[in-house]
């Protein structure tokens, strides 16, 4: 009777909507996919959502490392995969879908100028006080439309780490090895060609072009 009395418990409480957020969650809003139920050959390494990216620390808006992406995009990304995996290539993500709420904590982040913990790895040749105003952060961001990847092949050279703020990391910055050049015009070359457009001060981002009904959202990741 006990089991039978919590089975209705919990039933009502669904109806309700009385159950806690977690158990809530339904995962992507509308229109969205997560990545992993669409293709199971890229890897997923959500910087973002843990601690190695340049704030040292999960950003908000983060709860699950997953990429969560408009299905358009995931759709073109799988495409991407294919190709890549016929030439002996992997993918590796580093974000995809970004809240707001995380934008704003990157826009509080450069504001605090005591906090310099992650300045020798991500920005070490300019101030933290020009990540925005010299495009490696947009406060209106592409990804926050779900449409926008960061994306490399997996242990491959590709001149600069992803998130390196400097002028190394430009698409086409000349003075990277054969091989990192090599690896990043395969990279732009597969992405073009499947409906992606390059962001030119990094190599790593790229937006899904051609949808209308793209809108910003704040829906946590989780």
């Amino acid at each position: 009777m006990k089991e039978m009395r919590r089975a209705v418990l919990s039933l009502l409480a669904v109806c309700a909507g009385t159950l806690p957020a977690a158990a809530r969650r339904a995962g992507p809003p509308p229109g969205f996919v997560r990545l992993a139920d669409l293709v199971s050959t890229i890897k997923e390494d959500m910087r973002y959502a843990g601690k190695e990216n340049f704030t040292g620390r999960p950003v908000a808006g983060y709860r699950v490392p997953q990429c969560w992406l408009r299905r358009e995009a995931a759709e073109a990304l799988a495409a991407v995969a294919k190709e890549a995996q016929a030439q002996g290539l992997k993918l590796v993500v580093y974000d995809c879908y970004r809240p707001q709420r995380a934008t704003r904590a990157f826009i509080a982040w450069a504001g605090d100028e005591a906090d310099q913990a992650m300045k020798a790895a991500y920005y070490p040749q300019i101030d933290k006080n020009e990540i925005f105003a010299q495009g490696y952060i947009a406060k209106e961001s592409m990804h926050s439309l779900g449409i926008a990847v960061d994306i490399g092949f997996l242990d491959h050279d590709f001149g600069t780490p992803f998130d390196l703020f400097d002028e190394a990391s430009a698409t086409d910055y000349p003075n990277i090895s054969p091989v990192a050049r090599k690896n990043r015009e395969m990279l732009f070359a597969l992405m073009i060609k499947h409906g992606f457009e390059n962001l030119p001060q990094e190599w790593w981002h790229f937006s899904f072009m051609g949808l209308a009904d793209v809108k910003p959202l704040d829906v946590e990741i989780g």
